[in-house]
């Protein structure tokens, strides 16, 4: 392709099939039909929810009925060309060229939409090398598979994507253990007697905790995974799945000299440091927050559509809630910014629990509902400063 030609000069080049990619692209459309736009992914291209991972199971949803859209009909409806199954190798900021597995590839302007990656602990004992992520389509295809016919899951880490699969498989008819170092599930997220009701719930639909430990040793015993804990408890499972957290995918950007901390840093506008190159959605910080949940991404695409296309638009973060998909309690979190000052207070009601983390002089800075109180959201929601204003 001629690098010089004007089209690939406008052209609009998306590293990343997930959400973000997706969603921008959307965006895109709704302002300019014609400006020509290009797909860059190492998934199949095809569109699908990805939140919808962590409760398909319950749903008795196959791998397969969670693909929304194909790539072939992502590419008509959205007018763009996709390259599949195509890893990017690097990188030329200078003569703004994407070296693929699939050839060169030409940007006007690049959006890197890279996700992230499962964090994986490094674990010992001879079935480490069995513990298993669930992070996009294929991993989800891959767990159905080992769980089938089995009977016991163990999961380490109880946060949100971990509390949620906890759920979920207990819904399954799964035994289920949950290990998290933190003293409670959702450590981050929620108050101390907020986790504690969860915890309860979650219980009673089957789920057993270890907390305040993690695992020293998975050892492969016979046709289960002995797994040993540092405070001395011995488990037995058929299927170990690790959902610790999330780490930024930054390699790319790194080598690219784009500037990256936790994840790869942006400004309002969502540029980094290098001309031409935006990043959003799961791999980008912009000024320290990195929000990998559904609400932060729809509104980074709708800030980078317009700007991509010359009209510059600076992004802003209203108080997004988070929900938790736990069926054994209905939760959502809109936790307080770090280091904000206040303390949480907590007031159980009919059928629920209402949390709020207010400031000395009374101000709502952050809440946790819970059960029926979860219809309070948006009137709560009113009341929270923006995240960025």
């Amino acid at each position: 392709m001629d690098q010089t030609t004007p089209q690939s000069q406008s052209a609009i080049v998306i590293i990343g099939s997930g959400l973000a990619g997706y969603t921008v692209i959307r965006e895109i459309r709704k302002l300019d039909k014609t400006i020509p736009i290009t797909l860059i992914t190492r998934e199949p291209g095809y569109f699908y929810s990805k939140p919808m991972l962590s409760t398909a199971l319950a749903g008795k949803k196959e791998a397969a009925q969670l693909i929304s859209t194909p790539a072939d009909g992502m590419a008509t409806q959205l007018e763009l060309t996709i390259l599949a199954d195509c890893d990017v190798k690097a990188i030329n900021t200078e003569a703004q060229t994407i070296l693929t597995s699939k050839g060169e590839v030409p940007y006007g302007k690049l959006v890197l939409a890279l996700g992230a990656d499962q964090i994986r602990l490094p674990l010992q004992g001879s079935a480490a090398n069995e513990v298993i992520t669930v992070n996009d389509l294929e991993d989800y295809a891959r767990f159905r598979k080992l769980i089938s016919g089995k009977k016991k899951v163990a999961i380490l880490g109880a946060g949100l994507i971990g509390c949620e699969f906890a759920n979920d498989l207990a819904l399954g008819g799964y035994e289920v253990e949950v290990i998290d170092l933190a003293p409670q599930p959702l450590g981050r997220l929620l108050p101390a007697d907020a986790a504690l009701e969860l915890q309860d719930k979650l219980s009673s639909a089957g789920v057993r905790w270890y907390l305040s430990t993690t695992v020293k040793s998975i050892d492969r015993v016979g046709e289960m995974m002995q797994v040993t804990l540092e405070n001395g408890d011995a488990i037995s499972c058929d299927v170990f799945l690790s959902a610790v957290g999330l780490k930024p995918r930054i390699e790319l950007a790194k080598a690219s000299n784009i500037k990256t901390d936790i994840g790869i840093q942006v400004n309002r506008e969502l540029a980094t440091n290098i001309n031409h190159i935006y990043a959003l959605g799961d791999c980008a910080e912009v000024e320290g927050l990195v929000l990998p949940y559904v609400m932060p991404i729809m509104q980074a695409a709708r800030a980078l559509a317009p700007t991509l296309i010359g009209q510059t638009t600076t992004l802003t973060y209203p108080a997004m809630p988070v929900m938790v998909k736990t069926p054994a309690l209905a939760t959502v979190v809109s936790p307080p910014a770090k280091g904000a000052e206040g303390q949480w207070t907590t007031n159980p009601i009919d059928g629920g629990l209402e949390a709020r983390f207010e400031s000395p002089d009374g101000k709502l800075l952050g809440f946790a509902l819970m059960g029926a109180a979860t219809a309070q959201r948006a009137a709560l929601t009113k009341e929270l400063p923006a995240i960025l204003s």
